[in-house]
């Protein structure tokens, strides 16, 4: 249902592939774990796997903190996209931001997508326990990112309703 609502915005050409851009820092880039085992790479496999023609771009950038990531929306996320997964990541608060501004970046790139049509799932987990982290126990260990692809795949191929203008999907548990 969630597809079908997703497919269903889309032209006829662009109902052939379900668009996903996953936008976030350094975790969604996939430091320290490579490319191919970053959740928006093991996502679009699950996906396909499911028999669902998914492209999902990795729009993930090292650093990045929720203001940067509202400042280029709009050119990380192309027309045609169907939906955007956000990980807005704790670098806001890493990075001398506060919480108040975390919360309204996020607010406002909900409102924005949402503005065009997009559903919005944003995968902010907290706690995250200790094994899901690398070393630096800052980034996630490759069995993260596939717990993380795996959630984020039933999320969007779960039955429901769809989103209500300006409201986002939000998984806040790991």
């Amino acid at each position: 249902m969630a597809i079908a609502a997703a497919l269903a915005i889309a032209t006829p050409v662009e109902a052939m592939t379900l668009n996903i851009v996953a936008i976030g820092a350094s975790n969604t880039w996939g430091l320290g774990v490579l490319w191919d085992n970053a959740y928006p790479a093991v996502l679009q496999g699950l996906l396909r796997e499911k028999g669902i023609d998914a492209n999902v771009t990795n729009a993930g950038v090292l650093l990045d903190r929720t203001s940067w990531m509202l400042r280029r929306l709009d050119s990380a996320v192309p027309e045609g996209t169907h939906i955007v997964i956000l990980q807005p990541g704790a670098n806001d608060l890493r990075f001398f931001g506060t919480k108040e501004e975390r919360a309204a970046n996020i607010s406002a790139m909900v409102n924005r997508l949402s503005a065009r049509r997009i559903r919005v799932i944003v995968y902010d987990p907290e706690p995250i326990p200790p094994d899901a982290y690398q070393w630096d126990r800052i980034h996630f260990n490759a069995e993260a990112h596939a717990k993380i692809a795996a959630r984020l795949a039933a999320q969007i191929t779960a039955p429901g309703n769809p989103q209500a203008p300006g409201s986002a999907e939000i998984i806040s548990r790991y």
